[in-house]
């Protein structure tokens, strides 16, 4: 089992920066797949990247694709989001999630364990 902890969010202007990390606990952190999804009000909870275990394969939703970037350092336990050129569309709670089994799945009902998430606001 594992627990994520997310850091990170706060208020931007739109083209700023933020870097969103995701902390677990537990030993067997290396070979879970990690993913962000993030959840506007009034929308449904949606993929923004995953990263397999030993960071091997990652995915990102087209309306982030150049912009955003996970990574991982499985010796701190921590998964990261940075996050650049943000737009007020970006606006959302962001959540981490992890599964042993996920891969590169994209939908929240194949990830086990999650977050209580972060809030991200982009300001126009």
């Amino acid at each position: 089992q594992v627990q994520l902890v997310e850091s990170g969010g706060g208020l931007v202007q739109a083209g700023g920066s933020l870097r969103l990390s995701c902390a677990a606990s537990g030993r067997t952190f290396p070979i879970y797949d990690v993913a962000w999804f993030r959840q506007a009000p009034g929308k449904e909870r949606d993929i923004v990247a995953s990263i397999t275990s030993g960071g091997t394969s990652t995915y990102y939703a087209d309306s982030v694709k150049g912009r955003f970037a996970i990574s991982r350092d499985d010796a701190k336990n921590t998964v990261y989001l940075q996050m650049n050129s943000l737009k007020p569309e970006d606006t959302a709670v962001y959540y981490c999630a992890a599964s042993a089994t996920a891969g590169l799945a994209r939908t929240a009902a194949q990830f086990a364990y999650w977050g209580q998430g972060t809030q991200v606001t982009v300001s126009s």
